[in-house]
């Protein structure tokens, strides 16, 4: 999965291992279980520039997790999570950065 999103252009800014975090501050066992804080810096500063409170919705997170034996894969859309700030500006830039995490998905399933 990083690899794919490497292709398309984002930086990984964290790594949330939520199976070891679990384990560690409650001791329970849990599911392999990744948040990855996805960056696509062109992109990114686009944003900010029309819109410094995007800052709430940057990194991307996407996820990755094992449910039912099999490998789950999900990301917020951009155009859906953009819609939260009242910034028209903001429409182009979600639709390129869902373009590629489409992209990203589709090359790893």
């Amino acid at each position: 999965m990083t690899e794919a999103l490497k292709k398309e252009g984002f930086g990984i800014l964290t790594e949330i291992n939520i199976k070891d975090k679990l384990k560690e501050k409650l001791g329970v066992d849990f599911n392999q279980y990744v948040i990855l804080g996805a960056c696509n810096p062109p992109n990114a500063y686009r944003a900010l520039q029309a819109e410094p409170d995007i800052g709430l919705m940057l990194p991307c997170n996407v996820i990755v997790y094992e449910a039912r034996g099999k490998t789950v894969l999900a990301v917020v859309k951009p155009t859906v999570a953009m819609q939260m700030i009242d910034n028209k500006d903001l429409g182009k830039t979600a639709l390129e950065v869902e373009g590629l995490l489409k992209k990203v998905f589709d090359a790893v399933t």
